[in-house]
């Protein structure tokens, strides 16, 4: 079991690493998005079915002991004007900002500082200290296209630690979360896997999808190393893989080794669930 370590969407657990100084592989493990999958309409995502990021941020900074001040609305200008230091900016529309050559989707950046003119980001994916004129910013900060949320011009600041949590017994306390959002991803799988691939789910795969589920679940299998829960962290390890080896059958047009891939993968989300229960009761929770 090696580490994975590179680029990738990690924008929201980057973001909060940058904030807080813990590991970027332990927040995303601890926001819960490695534990299920979920089908929307006919689009296929490798993380729980009824979360999303604002619900996986919002977990993440309780179990590793911070809080912070989550502002929404208002008069965008205004809030920019009063910007004294870093702050979370997001859910933002990625395809608005327009240095990112990235593409559309949610995303998160910290925002540094900001004139009248122009705004400082310390973008995740690939962007430290870019540049955007304000009025680009607010258009991408509003987030219109983002489906799980409603609100506008999202911002975390003023982030407080408020108990000193390590990162091992903030992974302990995220394990009956993790197991609670396990329950139908087999099924979700097994679904996905008697679907014919949409051109727009071929697509969200094969640039967003894939290795971001096979890097989530390779993070979770190390990060459950970390606490000792070995069956788990191997079964989360065997699915990283397996989601790993979709990209090139994929990308290759491929189908039937997919489809064969997602329908090797659907029982291992009930085999993990199995195993965190049992390692979880063992382990005196």
């Amino acid at each position: 079991m090696t580490r994975y370590i590179g680029s990738g969407p990690y924008c929201y657990a980057n973001c909060l690493a940058m904030l807080t100084g813990a590991t970027p592989a332990v927040i995303e493990t601890l926001t819960g998005s490695p534990f299920g999958a979920q089908i929307e309409g006919t689009q296929p995502y490798f993380d729980p079915c009824g979360w999303h990021p604002e619900i996986g941020v919002d977990a993440a900074l309780s179990l590793l002991g911070w809080s912070c001040r989550r502002e929404t609305g208002g008069d965008p200008l205004a809030r920019l004007r009063a910007v004294t230091g870093p702050v979370m900016v997001g859910p933002v529309d990625m395809e608005l900002l327009s240095y990112q050559t990235a593409g559309g989707g949610d995303h998160y950046v910290l925002l540094l500082e900001a004139t009248e003119d122009i705004v400082v980001l310390h973008d995740p994916h690939g962007h430290p200290y870019a540049t955007l004129p304000v009025a680009g910013f607010v258009a991408a900060w509003e987030g219109k296209a983002v489906t799980y949320c409603d609100e506008p011009f999202v911002t975390r600041s003023a982030f407080v630690r408020d108990r000193v949590v390590s990162e091992v017994d903030a992974l302990a306390a995220s394990i009956p979360q993790a197991i609670r959002w396990l329950d139908g991803a087999t099924e979700a799988v097994r679904s996905m896997a008697s679907q014919v691939l949409t051109p727009d789910a071929r697509s969200l795969l094969a640039v967003f999808g894939i290795r971001l589920g096979a890097r989530r679940l390779a993070d979770a299998a190390l990060s459950l190393r970390m606490l000792g829960f070995a069956q788990a962290a191997e079964i989360a390890d065997i699915q990283a893989r397996l989601v790993g080896s979709l990209q090139y059958p994929l990308v290759t047009g491929n189908d039937p080794a997919v489809l064969d891939g997602l329908r090797r993968l659907a029982p291992t989300y009930n085999q993990l669930r199995e195993a965190l229960q049992a390692q979880y009761v063992a382990s005196g929770g």
